[in-house]
């Protein structure tokens, strides 16, 4: 089968990988649709040492699996448990201590005709949700995820910094909280995106020192954090939703004295993410840049690393 490789931060498109065979309690997925996110672009950098097909943001088809999935689309949680670690059996599986994970570590991914995964990974998509805009549900969950972890409601002041892909589904997922939401970024062009649903907006400029409650850092890089850091009152909180190729200076000494909490925030909810899809309450077509099929990979990942760029899918097959 075909599939986009990756090693020694190099991608190459192979014509040569067996398609794998599911080992038991887990199915073969034929893969439609996947969509290149910042993690894949991070992980050519080398923020993390991984060989193979990479990419985690898919919809496909199961092609060997159980009766009730058969032929279904789905989408899939990308961390693979073993069940009976300590993270595990308290019901963190997506900390399992020898957890694989789809096109990140000890998994092949994504960017190929075909993957494996356990089956209770496997959610099953809505006849009316799009699979171009399922593709987004890993993402929407991601951003779900922030609101299992820190209460927010319509009391708090809320600052998003980054107008990017995750960025952009963060703010639409928290503007339904009813919080006092402002999202901060560089491109006017993708803020438009927001503004369009009544999203405040602004620039960097516009972030007044240690007015919010609780911030979000998307941007992976010092510069959002630095905003999103100054932005919070004493005992704010600060979620960084992003992975950092480099290491991160900060002043540890702020972050005592104003008695910050720190949170690393990543996957999150897939029912509640396919649900907010399905109905309709956030929009993720905008966000859609380009599309390129399987065998035009490398270009696509080209487009992909272009600054202002949102997102682009990769058509595997239909």
């Amino acid at each position: 089968m075909k599939g986009l490789w990756l090693e020694n931060q190099q991608l190459q498109l192979r014509t040569d990988i067996p398609v794998p065979h599911p080992p038991p309690g887990e199915a073969l997925v034929r893969v439609l649709r996947a969509g290149i996110c910042n993690t894949d672009l991070e992980l050519k950098r080398g923020y993390y040492p991984y060989t193979g097909i990479l990419g985690h943001e898919f919809v496909g088809i199961v092609e060997q699996g159980p009766e009730h999935l058969l032929n279904r689309r789905v989408v899939g949680e990308i961390n693979a448990a073993c069940g009976h670690c300590r993270f595990c059996v308290s019901g963190q599986p997506t900390h399992c201590e020898n957890r694989t994970v789809l096109g990140i570590v000890n998994r092949h991914g994504a960017f190929a005709d075909y993957l494996c995964l356990p089956v209770q990974n496997l959610h099953p998509i809505p006849d009316n949700v799009p699979t171009d805009v399922a593709t987004f549900t890993e993402p929407v969950a991601a951003a779900l995820e922030i609101q299992q972890q820190v209460a927010v409601g319509v009391d708090n002041r809320v600052l998003v910094v980054g107008d990017g892909k995750l960025g952009q589904l963060i703010a639409q997922t928290l503007a339904l909280t009813g919080c006092d939401l402002l999202v901060v970024g560089r491109h006017r062009d993708k803020l438009v995106n927001l503004e369009a649903r009544g999203i405040k907006t602004g620039l960097a400029d516009d972030v007044i020192d240690g007015a919010f409650d609780i911030s979000v850092d998307c941007t992976g890089n010092p510069e959002g954090f630095a905003i999103a850091r100054r932005a919070l009152r004493p005992r704010g909180t600060l979620v960084m939703k992003s992975t950092y190729a480099g290491n991160l200076s900060l002043d540890a000494s702020s972050l005592v004295v104003d008695e910050i909490t720190l949170i690393g925030s990543r996957c999150g909810p897939f029912p509640a993410a396919l649900e907010l899809l399905a109905t309709g309450k956030i929009d993720v077509k905008p966000l859609i840049h380009s599309s390129y099929p399987l065998h035009e990979a490398i270009l696509a990942f080209e487009q992909a690393q272009n600054r202002g760029v949102l997102k682009v899918l990769l058509e595997i097959s239909h």
